[in-house]
């Protein structure tokens, strides 16, 4: 077993033995258990009652986050001539279609999120076995599939993020930075949970979320009492 430095020693000090704190305490406390050099990362795991083996309780979803996820996202549009003004002006990092398909195939990923049209979706879809495996293969429930790049850039640069349940019954995403105020990584977090909870899906029986965890970059998961979240 992994000894535990001194400021994990410290941070594991701050949080009490099963106990659950209501939403705005784990917002307040996950940033006091930060030590890191950099600006860490604040994530969100929500256990689910769902089994994603069923293709009817699979839980995936878009959430626009309010004060955005303190990333810098890198974009890459994978469009027709005629969208490439459309998506620069958007903000797009990378704009093109054949040129960036023949980089992507020779093993270029060095982006964060990638956004396509429908109409060449036939290009794009050989790319599968780069992309899927880095989660970057572009989906029209994800919103990443759309004619309208211009809007999906300004979407994701905004803040927009897509998450969806994994094979143990798990979302894992990121709501902020601990940077942020206490009540911007609040409000971030609430806005995921009320849109997980809007997605339950009516073949799920029993307790819908079996557990809430806040953490920062290396820090201990933070407790959070389900019944403290407004809308859930």
């Amino acid at each position: 077993m992994a000894r535990l430095t001194k400021n994990q020693k410290v941070a594991l000090s701050k949080i009490e033995a099963n106990k659950s704190y209501t939403l705005q305490d784990a917002s307040s406390l996950v940033k006091e258990l930060t030590n890191t050099k950099f600006d860490s990362s604040v994530d969100i795991d929500v256990r689910l009652g769902v089994d994603p083996r069923k293709a009817n309780q699979m839980v995936r979803g878009i959430a626009t986050l309010p004060h955005g996820t303190g990333k810098t996202v890198r974009v890459l549009v994978l469009c027709t001539p005629d969208k490439e003004q459309e998506a620069k002006d958007a903000g797009a990092d990378y704009v093109g279609l054949d040129d960036y398909i023949a980089k992507i195939e020779g093993g270029w990923t060095d982006v964060d999120i990638i956004i396509t049209m429908p109409s060449v979706m036939a290009k794009v879809g050989r790319l599968g076995r780069v992309l899927g495996p880095r989660n970057l293969m572009p989906n029209p429930k994800s919103g990443t599939v759309t004619p309208e790049v211009g809007k999906a850039v300004t979407e994701v640069k905004g803040g927009k993020i897509d998450f969806k349940v994994d094979k143990t019954g798990i979302i894992h995403t990121s709501i902020g930075k601990a940077s942020f105020p206490a009540d911007k990584i609040y409000e971030n977090a609430l806005e995921v949970l009320q849109t997980i909870s809007k997605l339950k899906p009516s073949s799920a029986k029993g307790t819908y979320f079996k557990s809430i965890h806040i953490s920062s970059t290396m820090s201990p998961g933070i407790t959070v009492e389900t019944k403290s979240v407004a809308g859930i």
